[in-house]
């Protein structure tokens, strides 16, 4: 029992430092020059799905099928995820055609290579839902109540069961068998 504690214990305490980690390590700059994004469209699918999670690095040089991301990232402007189908050098200037593999046509203009943000190395499926739910208030706290409030409950029914277990070896130090009645109810 105690083995399935131990472990159960450990899952737990992994889950709620993976979740704080994706929270807070974009925000304190751990993950330089690493970024995480949440794919928000279909346009890559079934290489990579609505909601995913991914994992971009910036690279010096880039070829064709590299998936990259690229554009402003702002309040109002969200970066796009596409695959380099061809290159174009002009001058000292790279340009990439990209194409979403969902989409039947090349994106409408070139991308410059100073607006690509990184080639995208790792992609979680679905894990960008759990983030940006994570990021609302309501999220927010769903996220680190109930893991805390199960943490809490656990640990007062082991507190509670340690308690139930002193006050019974203690009864039976107290009393023992050859008491009276009378000693009992003194003692009590």
């Amino acid at each position: 029992m105690k083995v399935v504690n131990i472990i159960l214990n450990t899952l737990l305490a992994l889950i709620i430092f993976g979740a704080v980690a994706f929270l807070v390590a974009p925000h304190l700059g751990l993950l330089n020059p690493y970024e995480l994004k949440i794919v928000r469209s279909g346009s890559m699918e079934p290489a990579i799905l609505t909601g995913s999670l991914i994992l971009i690095h910036p690279a010096t040089d880039y070829k064709a099928g590299d998936v990259i991301t690229f554009g402003d990232d702002t309040r109002t402007s969200i970066p796009t995820t596409h695959r380099i189908v061809s290159i174009r050098t002009e001058g000292d200037m790279t340009y990439f055609e990209t194409k979403g593999d969902a989409n039947e046509d090349v994106d409408p203009s070139e991308t410059p290579a100073n607006k690509v943000i990184g080639r995208v190395i790792f992609s979680l499926p679905y894990a960008g839902y759990i983030l940006a739910f994570s990021k609302t208030q309501l999220g927010f706290a769903l996220l680190i109540a109930i893991p805390a409030a199960l943490i809490i409950c656990y640990e007062a029914i082991g507190i509670a069961r340690e308690i139930k277990i002193t006050l019974r070896s203690r009864r039976k130090y107290v009393e023992p068998e050859s008491s009276t009645k009378e000693e009992r109810e003194f003692l009590s």
